[in-house]
């Protein structure tokens, strides 16, 4: 018996085997062999008709870090298409995503739960979305410049800050970088982060003062003697007790 690597390689080796087989094999209704009648029969057949696009479709909604799910299996779309829905048309071997009547991407299915199939790569910041360099680069670069910084203690909560304020909430990738430059982008991102503040308003507020020509680091003020504070006030909560009473009389609080 042959032996065979796979499956494709023995459905070949029928498929010659049958063929050969035809011209060695007498038809029994007409004369000559298998392969004489079907050489004489292929002028008088039909051309086939389109094949029939057989998909279950689903309707989703895309992810703000454009992720879809199907079958507990997350697949990337590209950024345009971030909180906005889409037709996701399921076929036993492939996943297509269809929009505005124009197939968007194509995945491979995944049958099994196999999230490391889907989500290998950077450890701070994980998702497809971080893989799809072709459809969404900056991210990709984002990644990779911010992963030079470095993880353990206080820098550890700062990125994991930076993953669910920026990234998690409301995407960083999708909405700036397809408006912004994308090195503007970037360098709003690591002044946030070097700052300890990686919020959605910090960001924007850095990117739009590069954007603006503005400067991020202002010189600390230094005022004059005349200016200075004879007494320094104290912080004292105490002191707002005493304004909730007034000549003996409690005032609603």
């Amino acid at each position: 018996m042959p032996f065979f690597k796979g499956l494709d390689e023995l459905n070949q080796w029928l498929e010659d085997r049958c063929i050969a087989l035809w011209a060695e094999t007498s038809h029994k209704a007409l004369s000559g062999t298998i392969a004489d009648v079907w050489e004489a029969e292929k002028p008088t057949l039909m051309a086939l008709p389109p094949a029939f696009d057989g998909f279950v479709e689903h309707s989703k909604r895309v992810s703000p870090t454009c992720l879809i799910t199907f079958e507990r299996n997350r697949y990337s779309v590209p950024a345009s298409f971030a909180n906005r829905r889409i037709s996701l048309h399921v076929y036993p071997e492939r996943l297509v995503v269809v929009a505005e009547g124009q197939t968007v991407c194509a995945h491979e299915r995944i049958i099994e739960r196999s999230h490391h199939k889907l989500q290998a790569g950077s450890s701070m910041i994980g998702g497809t979305i971080w893989q799809s360099s072709s459809a969404n680069p900056a991210p990709c670069a984002m990644v990779r410049r911010l992963s030079r910084y470095p993880t353990p203690s206080a820098a550890c909560r700062i990125i994991c800050c930076a993953r669910r304020a920026v990234i998690g909430r409301w995407s960083i990738s999708c909405p700036l970088v397809l408006h912004h430059d994308e090195d503007a982008v970037l360098c709003a991102v690591e002044l946030a982060l070097e700052a300890g503040v990686p919020t959605k308003t910090h960001v924007l507020n850095l990117l739009h003062r590069l954007i603006d020509k503005k400067q991020t680091g202002l010189p600390e003020i230094d005022p004059p003697e005349a200016l200075a504070l004879d007494m320094t006030p104290k912080a004292n909560v105490h002191r707002y007790d005493d304004l909730r009473q007034a000549k003996g009389k409690r005032h609603a609080s």
